[in-house]
């Protein structure tokens, strides 16, 4: 099992890697998944987000998470054929938590090369856990 620390790490680049690294069967738990960065205005990202968590009705969907970790996954998701049965074995393999959680303490955490925020050319991103208490979501 892989351990990968999200902290500093952007969204994007590290959802279509791991997107990949599950479908050729690899197992992998994302830590400290608030901490992880979107690129772009702050105010930009906080309207888009709104607008799709407001998209639809209770009842009927679409649905979108509040919880940071959740907002992770659903972006793996994105990423992955996950109506299909490889998919679906996909997502099996994959765990995210907020924090680090006790049985991980001690694993050795990597990184994904090419996600780092040092990437970005300007100063302008927001974490995911910004995002997820701007909804409501408490974690």
């Amino acid at each position: 099992m892989t351990v990968i620390d999200a902290n500093g790490l952007i969204m994007g680049r590290l959802a279509s890697n791991v997107a990949k690294r599950l479908l050729s069967g690899e197992e992998i738990a994302i830590v400290n998944a608030e901490n992880a960065v979107i690129s772009g205005s702050k105010v930009t990202t906080f309207e888009e987000y709104d607008e799709i968590r407001n998209m639809g009705t209770r009842e009927f969907g679409p649905y979108f998470p509040k919880r940071p970790d959740r907002i992770l996954k659903r972006t793996v998701r994105g990423m992955l054929p996950y109506k299909r049965p490889r998919g679906r074995e996909a997502m099996a393999n994959l765990k995210i938590y907020v924090g680090i959680p006790a049985e991980y303490k001690d694993a050795e955490l990597t990184t994904v090369d090419g996600a780092n925020m040092t990437r970005l050319s300007s100063n302008k991103y927001v974490t995911i856990g910004d995002v997820s208490r701007k909804l409501g979501g408490k974690f």
